[in-house]
């Protein structure tokens, strides 16, 4: 407690404000979901998930072989060839809409899992991961019916089973990106969670049986690498969809090639902050905070490099650092944390290797004095400045809380610091001059540019990255196209 009886300064401390886990009810095993049924795998092999901020043993969970992949795609086959694919849009609507309505009817169910099982603060899986989930799915139930105008002269039919591979850092919300548009054109799906998240994927097959789909249009398989390569592989899959690190990405792509099988990819990324002299600084420290340290940086589009205009720098960093002591770390269900838990092990360890080359190279580090819990994985929110364009750290995607600090002279030379990176997913712009702004955004080569403000979605806008960050587009009307064959109108 605060003594405000003694003279001098004092300090406010927080009370802690935990929510509840008593809303979610975890089995002791859990199975694969094929053919609308909770089935034991084939494999007959189990493996663990964790809770990250603890370390605790949540549930073990079935680890899918090849055997149980091809049971899967054989049930997303008969599915489609059976009803789905020659069910009106209209009908395919109601199943989305269902869907849509339950997950907000459970959203704090999902949002305390999704805590549970993936480290990030319950008010980001509160606030960010299930509104945006659901919407996704309210948003493509309105196109279902639609798709005979959603492609000027042209109408799409549904390719057919489309597998898709989901990363651990936004699982509920990747698993919306995937399925609804998927399903809204006609496909079935089956879909692999990351092995460090599965949890609420599995919760979410509870939803689609409440919803009555009708068994094997979504069949959810539980695995890691394997699993996901032994579903890329498979012959009766028409479309792979997948999320996670440029380097599987590139396997992927060259595994498929001549293969006929359509694909997506949407892999990592080393976004450009830029940070011009007229801009409305203390908005741009928000806008700098929400793009690094929101989900302690397991974002493919953090706005992991900051570049401010040279007039500018030393008063933007004061400023930002100052905001950085205010950040708390801790306890993920806390409803006061800001910085929740590195989502595994091998993450961190990955995260404290780049911090230390940062360091090794000359960059200067700064952290906010915080005290880190005793047990799971977390780190510190971290700032390095004196950052160069050589430097790993300003070159490599971190994917952690860690913010690479350069600086810039004129627009140009922003421009250039900006586009030198083999990603290319999105970019910020944080000025005051609308023509500045729609002159960066014409240059600079990211899928998404983000103007005085960073990391909004709407799933009516389209995301997607250029280069080594992937292709294709997901939301939106341009997100149908990836799951339909367009063929032209007589």
């Amino acid at each position: 407690m605060t003594d405000l009886t003694q003279p001098g300064e004092f300090t406010l401390e927080y009370a802690t404000s935990p929510e509840s886990t008593a809303i979610v009810s975890l089995r002791d095993t859990y199975g694969l979901f094929i053919g609308g049924a909770w089935v034991e795998p084939r494999s007959g092999a189990h493996f663990p998930t964790i809770n990250p901020a603890t370390e605790e043993e949540l549930a073990s969970v079935a680890e899918a072989g090849a055997e149980d992949v091809d049971l899967a795609v054989t049930a997303a086959r008969q599915a489609w060839e059976s009803s789905w694919r020659d069910l009106p849009g209209r009908e395919r609507a109601k199943y989305l809409y269902r869907i849509a309505r339950l997950l907000q009817e459970r959203s704090r169910e999902f949002a305390v899992l999704e805590t549970l099982d993936g480290g990030k603060p319950i008010k980001e899986s509160r606030d960010v991961d299930l509104p945006l989930a659901a919407a996704h799915f309210f948003h493509y139930a309105g196109w279902a019916d639609k798709l005979d105008y959603a492609f000027a002269g042209r109408r799409g039919r549904p390719l057919g089973v489309a597998g898709q591979v989901i990363p651990w850092n936004f699982p509920m919300l990747m698993a919306s990106w995937k399925l609804a548009p998927a399903l809204a054109t006609g496909n079935t799906v089956v879909l692999k969670p990351a092995e460090t998240t599965p949890l609420t994927a599995l919760l979410l097959a509870e939803v689609l049986q409440d919803a009555e789909l009708p068994p094997g249009v979504v069949n959810i398989i539980t695995g890691a690498g394997a699993t996901g390569s032994a579903l890329v592989g498979h012959p009766g899959i028409d479309k792979v969809a997948f999320t996670g690190s440029t380097g599987v990405g590139k396997r992927i792509q060259t595994e498929l090639a001549g293969t006929g099988k359509r694909l997506t990819l949407e892999l990592g990324g080393k976004a450009a902050n830029i940070v011009f002299e007229d801009a409305a600084l203390d908005q741009a420290v928000e806008g700098i905070v929400n793009g690094i340290w929101f989900n302690q940086g397991h974002v493919c589009c953090a706005g992991s490099r900051l570049l401010v205009q040279e007039s500018v720098a030393d008063l933007v960093l004061d400023r930002l650092r100052t905001r950085l002591d205010t950040l708390r770390v801790g306890d993920p269900l806390d409803k006061n944390t800001d910085v929740g838990a590195i989502n595994s092990q091998k993450q961190l360890e990955k995260i404290r290797e780049l911090v230390a080359s940062g360091e090794d190279e000359g960059a200067e580090i700064y952290q906010p004095d915080c005290v880190l819990p005793d047990k799971g994985f977390f780190h510190a929110p971290t700032i390095f400045t004196g950052v160069s364009q050589s430097h790993r750290i300003a070159r490599e995607e971190i994917f952690g809380p860690v913010l690479s600090v350069l600086t810039f002279r004129t627009p140009d030379e922003a421009v250039e610091k900006a586009n030198n990176t083999p990603y290319g997913l999105s970019a910020g712009v944080w000025t005051e001059k609308g023509s500045r702004i729609l002159w960066m955004a014409e240059r600079l080569r990211a899928g998404v540019v983000w103007a005085n403000t960073f990391n909004q979605f709407d799933p009516a806008s389209p995301f997607g990255g250029y280069k080594e960050s992937g292709f294709g587009r997901e939301g939106g009307r341009h997100g149908l196209a990836p799951y339909l064959q367009l063929e032209g109108v007589a």
